[in-house]
């Protein structure tokens, strides 16, 4: 574990971009291991390696908070074959972050992800082409509804990028709708950064989007562009592997979101 997921300074990073960087300038090793499995632990669910529970690079436990994350972190871990791919692996590297990087600084976790409501991505629109106002607005515009009704976030809108400050109101109303706990903050953190957006973010974990339609809206600009001058391959090479965490810090929030409603 520490060989292949330390990124040089004992923790692993939040950003999950960052993350797959520092793994893939690690070595690589070959899977050392028969069995991958889960064990209960008074804190969660503990990952095991023939019957041994994983540990992060600083030496703590790695432990999930429900059987069902830990099972899946499991099936990474015994889907490898030959060489260990952390690339393949995007719930077991948001859980070593949850580990390193949250559990112990959640408030940071969650200022971090606040900061986003100063300038997310849904605040600036293009003034032109009209169909590209357009879709901006239909991915977007139900989504600022929803935080000024349900929220109390009234945010403001620019055209094309020049800061613009928003009201203090609205972002303390968006911040404190975002949860506690380490490793759903760390999931939400996730999605931030992948979309820009911390707006997305939170109608994916309140439900009002699901993860196709936050993935589209978070996307409209580049996939505008590809309509009108092609398909870029290292774009979508990019894409492709961002969606890997995007979709893994998705279904630990639905997972995490039943046993809430539950």
């Amino acid at each position: 574990m520490r060989e292949l997921f330390e990124d040089g300074s004992g923790q692993s990073p939040i950003d999950p971009e960052e993350a797959v960087r520092q793994s893939t300038r690690g070595p690589q090793r070959k899977r050392f291991y028969a069995t991958a499995g889960i064990t209960s632990a008074p804190d969660g669910f503990a990952v095991t390696l023939d019957d041994k529970p994983i540990r992060t690079p600083s030496g703590r436990p790695l432990l999930a908070p429900t059987r069902e994350i830990a099972e899946a972190i499991a099936a990474e871990w015994a889907a490898q074959t030959g060489i260990i791919n952390p690339m393949t692996m995007p719930l077991t590297r948001l859980a070593n972050s949850v580990v390193e990087a949250v559990a112990d600084r959640v408030e940071a976790v969650v200022d971090d992800v606040a900061k986003y409501f100063e300038s997310d991505l849904l605040f600036y629109r293009a003034g032109h082409p009209d169909s590209l106002v357009e879709r901006e607005a239909r991915h977007w515009d139900p989504v600022l509804f929803w935080a000024a009704d349900t929220l109390g976030a009234h945010f403001i809108l620019a055209e094309g990028v020049m800061h613009v400050r928003q009201p203090d109101q609205a972002v303390a109303a968006a911040r404190s709708a975002l949860p506690p706990e380490p490793w759903r903050i760390a999931a939400l953190h996730v999605v931030t950064t992948l979309t820009g957006s911390a707006l997305l973010a939170l109608a994916l974990l309140r439900g009002r989007l699901d993860e196709d339609q936050v993935w589209r809206a978070a996307h409209v600009d580049e996939d505008w562009n590809s309509e009108q001058w092609g398909v870029d391959e290292e774009v979508t090479a990019r894409r492709a592997a961002r969606l890997i965490d995007f979709k893994a810090a998705a279904w630990v929030l639905e997972v995490l979101g039943q046993l809430t409603r539950g």
